[in-house]
């Protein structure tokens, strides 16, 4: 690889400042703050493991955190053994069934979704509580055993400050439109269709 001369040297350092200028004036535009309510959703893997991110940074920083899991009950998770270890600042409520192809019982899947959300609806109201993910949310709102604009007047009423993050596939429009930030995963190459099983520390 030939040297840069001192003249490209030079073209690029004024580049890279006049970018920097630019950055710097549109950062100091936005001085605003105020919970937000973000949205994992898509067919790809990693919305729930972007959650688990999200409430490691927030306990870094000393924030009290709720997580509600709406249907990963059954499975053991590492994640969750690691999240016991914040006992002092994270509440962790497991209140899934599995999913429902494992369950084949509406009216127990119901059940479950709803005292899966009178917990999290009790965080809803806790200003103490900055960070609160309910995880899979999405799927129950999918199958209709929620009312969905139920959950979003408790997402509208929430204390001011509070951050929601909601994961799940198929996120109902209405959700994604009250949201201050949705993802969507792509998959794009799962293990799976190559007849690879779950395997742990990757899924679980």
């Amino acid at each position: 690889m030939s040297a840069e001369t001192a003249e490209e040297l030079a073209r690029h350092a004024a580049k890279k400042a006049k970018q920097k200028a630019a950055r710097d004036r549109m950062l100091a535009k936005r001085q605003g703050e105020k919970g937000l309510l973000l949205v994992h959703t898509g067919t790809g893997k990693g919305k729930t493991t972007a959650a688990i991110g999200l409430i490691l940074r927030a306990l870094g920083n000393g924030m009290r955190v709720a997580l509600v899991q709406f249907v990963k009950g059954r499975w053991p998770s590492g994640e969750r053994v690691a999240l016991e270890r914040f006992a002092e600042l994270l509440t962790v409520k497991v209140m899934g069934e599995g999913f429902t192809w494992e369950t084949q019982d509406r009216a127990r899947d119901r059940a479950a979704a709803e005292r899966a959300w009178a917990a999290s609806a009790t965080f809803l109201t806790d200003p103490a509580v900055e960070l609160v993910v309910l995880d899979e949310l999405n799927i129950v709102l999918r199958d209709g055993v929620l009312p969905l604009d139920a959950v979003l007047e408790a997402l509208a009423k929430r204390p001011a400050r509070q951050h929601v993050v909601i994961t799940g596939r198929n996120a109902p429009p209405a959700l994604i439109e009250a949201a201050d930030l949705v993802t969507e995963m792509t998959l794009v190459k799962h293990p799976f269709r190559a007849g690879i099983k779950a395997q742990r520390g990757i899924e679980f």
